[in-house]
This record gives structure tokens, sequence and C-alpha cells, in this order.
């Protein structure tokens, strides 16, 4: 099976295309073609990801995308499509909300011939509602040219199967153990799922109000350090453990640590770096101290969490994804506290260029949901779900 993703969930455009031979969850999984294009850059100066550019800039670069994905996978050939009078005035109609981007796909047609794909996955959710429609039409305009299904995929189970994908070693998803439990740690999303089969998932623990890597960007944004928050507060805590500094805040709460409950709260540990602050000018070292402060008290939080979980549930397996599982103290801590604590539960962790948002999670989820593709006139119901759970 062929498989066309696209990822356009916040502000990253992804693009890839993976062929899966078997059946999920045995099969094994080639990437022909891989693109993705990253907005930070465009989104520092506002300290955080702006829907409406996140949005605009999706529109611009899908296309560039799409040509580089093809041209890794060799699938690129310079003869027109044939397209219809009819075909173009179905993309007009299916990229009417996309300004310019039925033009930029139908002279792409007319430029290069769209190779067959079985199936096409696109990101339906969660995410930001106005970044992921554009990628939930254009999947619509290509299933129009192509008459491939479509299927719309979650975000998040991406992220889980994402974390057991050995694309170095099998190119294959790990045959865990169940009952399995995911935590899932990123700028939109911090919850403990439980997992007692392929495909099954009861969410168990979440947060009450910022998710964890929000609480990032938003700290490092107090201290004035610059957007993503996550790599810029990583980067400064391990300076100050190499340096072996002194805590700035010792006391630094850890919020719900003893509630009888899985969820999570990170919104008064902000308050509390903000009142530390406040006032104040830290020096370069006082930041670094900092820093490494209050990823301590996050990183304690989630590893007293997960093992409370584990224990609950009978885990026998820890999937770790999302954006932030590409912390090196949170890592290192989760290795070797969780080995001390609970031996027989295997744990896994994604490659970090899988970590952040990607279209190839999008391909193992759109594989493992293939059964519930869309064709012709099912596709209309395809909507964009900001919120969509898992």
């Amino acid at each position: 099976m062929r498989i066309l993703s696209i990822e356009t969930s916040c502000d990253e455009t992804a693009v890839s295309i993976v062929e899966a031979t078997g059946d999920f969850p045995d099969a094994t999984y080639e990437v022909l073609g891989n693109a993705l294009f990253s907005q930070i850059d465009i989104h520092k100066e506002y300290g955080g990801v702006f829907p409406a550019v996140a949005k605009r800039e999706h529109i611009k670069t899908f296309i560039p995308m799409l040509k580089k994905a093809l041209e890794d996978a060799a699938l690129l050939v310079e003869e027109p499509s044939t397209l219809s009078q009819t075909d173009a005035e179905k993309l007009h109609t299916l990229l009417s909300r996309e300004e310019g981007a039925a033009e930029e796909l139908i002279s792409f047609c007319e430029a290069y011939e769209l190779p067959e794909f079985d199936l096409i996955a696109v990101t339906s959710g969660p995410g930001l509602e106005p970044a992921l429609w554009v990628g939930i039409n254009f999947a619509k305009a290509l299933s129009a040219v192509l008459g491939s299904p479509v299927v719309a995929v979650n975000h998040m189970e991406g992220h889980i199967l994402a974390s057991i994908f050995d694309a170095v070693e099998d190119d294959k998803l790990a045959q865990i153990a169940f009952p399995a439990v995911a935590l899932l740690i990123s700028g939109g999303h911090t919850e403990l799922v439980l997992m007692q089969n392929w495909g099954t998932y009861e969410k168990i623990g979440q947060t009450k109000d910022d998710a964890v890597g929000e609480a990032f960007d938003k700290v490092a944004r107090m201290m004035g350090l610059p957007y993503p928050g996550g790599p810029q507060i990583g980067t400064r805590a391990q300076e100050a453990r190499a340096q072996n500094l002194p805590p700035y805040k010792a006391d630094l709460p850890r919020p719900m640590l003893h509630s009888n409950d899985l969820d999570f709260s990170f919104s008064g540990l902000k308050t509390s770096v903000r009142y530390a602050i406040e006032g104040k000018e830290l020096t370069e070292a006082e930041k670094n101290a900092l820093c490494r402060d209050f990823e301590d008290a996050v990183t304690e939080v989630l590893l007293k969490k997960t093992r409370t979980a584990l224990t609950q549930h009978g885990a026998a397996t820890l999937i770790i994804g999302g954006g932030v599982s590409a912390s090196t103290h949170l890592r290192q801590t989760f290795q070797a506290e969780l080995l001390a604590s609970h031996p027989d539960v295997e744990v896994y962790l994604p490659q970090r260029e899988l970590s952040t948002d990607n279209s190839i999670m999008i391909a193992l989820s759109g594989h493992a949901r293939a059964s519930s593709a869309a064709t012709a006139g099912a596709i209309a119901l395809i909507k964009a779900d900001g919120n969509r759970s898992l």
C-alpha cells in the first residue's frame, strides 16, 4: 500500500510518501519521500503560533512540500496530468477557502504527473482548526484528481505509533505487550492514555489547565527567552546541572503531586515562576538555575503520575510521545527512574526527529485506520476537529 500522508495541525507543513507491506500492526514500512517545513522562525515574533499566519504558511508551503516528497521518492515526472475542466472546477470548489491554493495545484498538475496512491492519510485533529482545514482540503482535492480514498487521522494516535516505530533497524512497529500506558506531552496536550489493545484508548489522566509544552513556552517568555521555550529551557537547565549551580527557587511547587488521581496542573507552577522573577533582573546564571528548577519540578510530576498509572493498571509497556519527549533530561530521568521502580515495564520513546509533528506518524496511523477510509461522497464528511479525542 502506497500512502500519501499530510500533517498541518499546527506550525509544521509535512508531506510523506510511505509504502506499507503487510497488515497492521505487523507491516513493514519504507519511507519513500519525506518533506517538512517548520514555521518556528515565522512565529517567533508572536511568542507562539498565530493561527491565521499558520494557515497562510501552510497554503504557501504545501505544494513545494508535495513536490519535494515526490522528488525524494523518485516519483516526480515532468509530464502533465490529465485534468478536465470538471476536475479544475472541483479543485476550485474544494480549495475555495484556501486563497490561491487551487491555482497552485492546477499549475502543479499542468507540469507534473501525479502518481497513484492507495490511500491518502490526513490529520483531522486535534490542532488549530484553520491549519487542519488546509491539509484536509488539499487531501480532498488530491483525492478528487486521483480517486484515492482518504482516511482522517488522529494526531495523538500518530504520536503513539511514532514512539514505537523503529525506523533504524526493522522499519516496523514494536510488538508491545498490553496493557500499555501512553504519556502524551506536547504544546497542546498532557495526558495519560490506557491501551488494552491496538487502537483502543481510554484517557485516564489529563491536564486541568496548561499543557506541559505550553507551560514551558510561557515560562520561557516570562524570562525573556525566545520561542519555542522548551528547547531554550532544556539547554539552560543542562548548563545549570553541568555547572552545579545552586537553586534559584528550590521550593517551586509540584502541583497535584499527591492528588488521588492521574490529572495534572501546571498553571500554579507557572505563576510561582512569575512571582519569583517579578521586578528582578536575573543574571544568566540565575536564569539557567531557574530553568533547571522548573524542569525538575515538571519532570517530577510527570514521573510520579506515570508511575502511579503503571501500577494501578498493571501496565507492561510505557509509551512516551509528543514534542516534549525530545527533552534530554526527561528521557534520562524516565529511563533511569522507571527502571528502578518498574523493571519489568518496557519503555518506548520516539526518535527525536519523530517526536515533534511529522507526516510519517500520520502515515502509520493512516495504515492502522485504512479500513475506515472514506471514498467518493463520504470524503465530504471529513471535518477538522481542533478538540478531537483519541
